[in-house]
């Protein structure tokens, strides 16, 4: 066969092979190797690839394959229409022009058909359902081109096609996505070794708690991030809560150190008293500052860091759930396609079987109509195939991006509170020390005073008169 011109009958794209070969319907195209699964090797124009059988008709070699001398030996002339061929092991055959049979025998003058047909007709040289001069056979059904993954399991030129047990080995399809089988799987290594990233651990899908409904490993991400961000809420709502105890507080501490109690205390004693009273205004001021400040430096941040968090999130849902939607589109059109190829498989193996029963012109068009049916029908697998292996790999990178995005507005999220509750405790801090720093006055004052000091104070200030009674004289 190597050697031999063929004719294509329908156009090739050449992308559903590694090595391709892309025609367009009516080119001529000269064979390199024929291989068994269905694929031929060619060169046309100078560009060597592979292509499906199906789509060509081999042309007549008029070297190998020419008409033999009508008068042999011993032998009548062939009756009108019938011409004598040569087989590739050396046996004479004979084709019928007008009505393309073949027999090994020799016709005779008489009318009718000849005795017996051709019984092995394999024997004969025959390329893709056509007698090398071009008069159609009926062949053996060839099996179809097989699919292939282009990450994994490219199929080598002339290979057969693996069965569907070894598909399931080697892949199995969970909720539309396809991952290797794990029986069969080899090691992966992971995206982010070593750090527990989001885009390594979230691709398989998982049942919810009440184990009825899938949830899928984006949607677990998600529903972390909105539990961040409440959680991050209701800190905001405990700081709202301390704050509006400060002001509670200092409105208490003002109003108290404004009452008139013991304000006629006099001396160092009263000096210190007046200074305890005058601290807690201090305090109260202390306490509104440091109120104010968890306000403008704690909870205002908490509240409106990432103002359109739910908006960004719903985005990214939405972008993800989109493709998914996309990809259990394509499986479907992939498991419709291989439904359909099935069924043209089975209808060209019936019309095979009644070809072997009843020869007929009929009946070998039908076969050539149910092959070219059958292999539109793997191209369309093929097609459909290749279209959800884009769709997965677009899913496949917009879930590494988005979830290595996840990640890192989770970290932001976790520092960004860390230093604002830092903050917190800096400004309780500071405010502990100024109340301590008023009330080390208070204390210096108390330290400080002495009842006999204030004694003369008071005397001075309010003494009657320092002369003593004495007796009376009689």
């Amino acid at each position: 066969m190597s050697g031999s011109l063929c004719k294509s009958l329908y156009g090739f794209s050449g992308e559903q092979h590694q090595q391709g070969l892309r025609f367009e319907a009516g080119e001529i195209i000269k064979v390199l190797q024929v291989a068994d699964g269905g694929w031929w090797e060619g060169e046309r124009d100078g560009v060597r690839g592979w292509f499906p059988a199906s789509y060509v008709q081999i042309l007549e070699k008029p070297i190998s394959v020419s008409p033999l001398p009508e008068n042999e030996p011993g032998n009548s002339p062939l009756p009108e229409g019938w011409q004598s061929y040569m087989s590739p092991q050396g046996r004479r055959y004979y084709v019928n022009t007008f009505t393309k049979e073949t027999t090994w025998e020799r016709p005779t003058n008489s009318p009718g058909t000849p005795k017996s047909l051709l019984s092995q007709k394999n024997s004969i040289p025959t390329v893709n359902g056509y007698h090398t001069s071009g008069s159609p056979l009926h062949q053996p059904d060839q099996p179809q081109p097989s699919l292939r993954k282009p990450s994994s399991d490219v199929q080598i030129p002339g290979s057969m096609s693996p069965s569907k047990k070894q598909i399931k080995e080697t892949t199995i399809t969970i909720n539309c996505v396809t991952f290797p089988h794990p029986n069969t799987m080899p090691e992966q290594e992971l995206l982010k070794p070593g750090e527990w990233s989001y885009c390594d651990y979230f691709w398989d899908d998982k049942k919810d708690p009440q184990g009825n409904t899938s949830v899928t490993g984006f949607e677990v991400l998600l529903q972390k991030q909105l539990k961040g961000k409440q959680m991050q809420k209701e800190m905001a709502e405990f700081i709202r809560e301390r704050i509006k105890i400060e002001e509670e507080y200092a409105k208490s501490l003002s109003k108290l150190s404004q009452i008139s109690l013991a304000a006629q205390e006099e001396g160092t004693l009263g000096e210190a008293w007046a200074q305890l009273k005058k601290s807690l205004s201090d305090e109260a001021e202390v306490h509104l500052k440091f109120s104010s400040k968890l306000q403008s430096e704690v909870e205002k941040p908490l509240l409106t860091f990432r103002d359109n968090f739910k908006k960004d999130m719903k985005k990214f849902d939405h972008h993800i759930t989109d493709l998914r939607k996309q990809l259990a589109s394509r499986y479907a059109a992939v498991e419709k396609a291989r439904k359909a190829l099935t069924d043209r498989q089975k209808d060209l193996e019936m019309k095979t079987q009644q070809l072997e029963i009843k020869l007929s012109n009929k009946t070998e068009e039908d076969i050539k109509k149910a092959r070219r049916k059958s292999t539109q029908a793997g191209d369309e697998l093929m097609r459909c195939v290749d279209l959800y292996n884009q769709a997965q790999s677009k899913w496949f990178e917009e879930m590494v991006t988005t979830t290595l995005e996840l990640e890192r507005l989770e970290v932001e999220r976790v520092e960004m509170i860390r230093q604002h509750l830092c903050q917190y405790t800096q400004l309780r801090h500071e405010t502990d020390m100024f109340n301590q720093s008023t009330v080390e006055t208070v204390d210096q004052l108390l330290q400080k005073v002495e009842p006999a000091k204030d004694r003369e104070l008071w005397v001075k200030e309010h003494k009657t008169g320092d002369i003593r009674p004495v007796d009376m004289d009689i």
